[in-house]
């Protein structure tokens, strides 16, 4: 693949830079395109560790021509130590751009640049910031190479993904837990950059329930290759070149892997054995937000059903497994769930905020409507609501009496909405409104304004909530006259107030709890 700046192509003043992926470490697996263009080159490139031969270079050795120019990009430091005033990052950041610096100057004297690449070099590798940095002046040309998952893969002969398993790669150097719960969605793995990571590494596998099969893998195609199982490696034995393969087919055979009909599925349905499904409420987002109960209850379950953005806030851990699906099923999630339950497994479904507010609960009990899940035990752990924190982050909006609506019309018809609307505004009670927008439904904020509007002054405190309780939570005191509806989305919750409702000095927002007649 060649990129450059327009008009520059080959046979210019100019240099062209070549990303070279020189595989896993076995000479013999340089593409003969890889070959051709090193033994042409006038500078050939590597990246090095500080007092380190450059690997990239072994592999390629016997091909560098005898009078091309060497350039060896030495990393400045090999921990996140150092004196940097930008610290380990900053230290990066500058010799990527002295390096790049260096083979600007070949490339614009004329000189093509070779720059040796292990595996291939848009895949974890120190090309793709050269990439990044010259290819918008030279033309530039990338040569895949070999992975090494490829190469550690045909070392252990060991089937990776088949038919439609998916495969996911992964560096060690994720968080514990979030290695261990991606690891338990997907079918085959990858997991790189191993080293001093590797103890979290097998404690996330074993809480994946994916260890058993698991294979380590450590200089793939070199001489020194080893394989093993991973509960039988070493961890102070574990270099950086080392990987490990999670074969798709041990999250068939894994007793922790197994798998369940897919949602709508009826293959266990009616069962009829007794048992208990609880729906538990995870509340808004933040972990100390969730309370007791529910944190026993999801330490205890087999099962944890529902919406795969809910399902993610579950740490995973040996035993559990996952069921996540999308958004707009939530019968044939609670189903499936029922089915689990029928079938003698400890099943949770889960529901972000409180379970019984516009959440999961409702349809589970619709689902069990059915007779024959009668015998199945439905509990409700409650969580903390959105309402509440949005209220709770604001003062104290929702202290006098209060009502709650959701805009979306996809459960019932939009002048039920507008009906309820008016009721709501002519009887004066604060109104928290959830599911105000979405990508397919931008007009319904505006709309509802309108409505209110006939019935409350125009400097009525709104407050719109985003994303409460995480990272990017903000929020915002507004009047209903000026809210603006084209900021609002699926991710803000909006609190509209009486005509009581005020908003102090300091900005936070009360209703009073006494109403003058």
């Amino acid at each position: 693949m060649s990129t450059g700046p327009a008009g520059a192509a080959v046979g210019d003043r100019l240099g062209r830079l070549f990303g070279i992926g020189v595989g896993p470490g076995d000479p013999e697996l340089i593409t003969l395109k890889a070959a051709r263009l090193i033994g042409a080159a006038d500078v050939v490139a590597y990246h090095a560790g500080r007092g380190k031969a450059s690997n990239a270079r072994r592999i390629a050795a016997d091909l560098i021509p005898a009078g091309a120019v060497e350039e060896v990009l030495e990393y400045p430091v090999t921990t996140g130590l150092t004196d940097h005033p930008g610290g380990y990052a900053g230290a990066i950041a500058d010799f990527y751009d002295r390096a790049a610096q260096r083979l600007a100057e070949h490339l614009a004297a004329g000189r093509d640049v070779v720059l040796l690449a292990e595996g291939d070099p848009l895949f974890y590798g120190s090309f793709m910031y050269m990439h990044d940095k010259l290819s918008g002046r030279f033309v530039t040309e990338i040569v895949p190479g070999i992975p090494a998952f490829a190469a550690a893969t045909a070392a252990a002969a060991t089937p990776l993904v088949r038919q439609t398993d998916v495969l996911t790669v992964l560096p060690g150097t994720l968080p514990e837990p979030e290695l261990a719960r991606r690891l338990a969605d997907t079918d085959g793995a990858i997991i790189m950059k191993l080293g001093r990571n590797f103890p979290a590494v097998r404690r996330a596998l074993a809480a994946a329930g994916r260890l058993d099969g698991a294979v380590y893998v450590e200089r793939a195609s070199t001489a020194a290759e080893l394989h093993h199982p991973v509960r039988d490696v070493d961890p102070e034995s574990v270099p950086y070149f080392s990987l490990i393969v999670v074969p798709g087919d041990s999250q068939h055979d894994d007793p922790f892997g197994r798998r369940p009909p897919p949602l709508g599925d009826t293959a266990i349905h009616g069962v009829g054995a007794g048992g208990e499904l609880h729906v538990v409420g995870l509340g808004p987002g933040p972990d100390d937000w969730l309370t007791a109960e529910a944190r026993r209850v999801l330490a205890e379950v087999d099962h944890v059903v529902g919406y795969a953005p809910y399902v993610d806030r579950v740490p995973q851990r040996a035993g559990l497994t996952r069921h996540c699906s999308g958004n707009t099923v939530e019968v044939d999630r609670a189903r499936l769930a029922l089915d689990l339950a029928c079938s003698g497994e400890r099943v949770a479904v889960v529901s972000g905020g409180d379970a019984g507010v516009f959440g999961m609960a409702s349809a589970v009990f619709e689902a069990a409507e059915d007779p024959q899940y009668s015998r199945i035990d439905v509990r409700v752990v409650p969580g903390v609501s959105a309402v509440q924190a949005v209220a709770a982050r604001a003062g104290a909006p929702i202290g006098a009496d209060f009502a709650v609506m959701s805009l979306s019309d996809r459960l019932k018809p939009w002048d039920v909405i507008c009906r309820r609307l008016e009721a709501v505004a002519a009887a004066d009670l604060v109104l928290a409104v959830y599911n105000p927008a979405s990508r397919s439904r931008t007009r319904q904020v505006a709309d509802a304004r309108d409505v209110l509007l006939r019935h409350r002054d125009p400097a009525t405190p709104v407050i719109v909530g985003r994303d409460v309780g995480r990272a990017e939570e903000s929020l915002t005191i507004t009047t209903l006259a000026e809210l603006d509806c084209d900021s609002v989305d699926m991710k803000c919750l909006l609190i509209v107030g009486a005509s009581g409702t005020r908003v102090t000095d300091s900005g936070r927002v009360w209703s009073p709890r006494f109403v003058r007649s």
